[in-house]
């Protein structure tokens, strides 16, 4: 279900703020209010749907089929051979990847 509750308090909100223009406060504050409904204001890092690349309505298999790829691309292991900086941006990735994948998981079961 959409978040709808920072329309109605952003709207209210507005509206208390600019007295002098009631219906103008209320759009601003409407505004406001959809953009925190809809997360524009959201970093990617309390996003882990956006590390795996996938949408929040995302079924399991989906995820699981993101999280495989990815981590089968950015393994440290799979670059022996590679340069110590290389090896260290793919440590980082795939650390960034499983507490994403971690993440997800720990918010499916709750």
């Amino acid at each position: 279900m959409k978040r709808w509750y920072g329309k109605l308090l952003g709207g209210i909100a507005g509206a208390a703020l600019l007295r002098f223009n009631p219906l103008l406060g209320a759009a601003v504050g409407l505004l406001v209010g959809h953009a925190f409904d809809a997360d524009w204001f959201g970093l990617k890092r309390d996003n882990p749907h956006a590390v795996l690349g996938l949408p929040r309505e995302a079924n399991d298999a989906e995820v699981e089929q993101a999280y495989r790829r990815l981590i089968a691309q950015y393994h440290p292991d799979r670059l022996q051979g590679a340069a110590p900086e290389l090896r260290r941006q793919a440590e980082a990735k795939a650390r960034e990847i499983n507490g994403a994948y971690d993440r997800i998981k720990r918010q499916r079961k709750k």
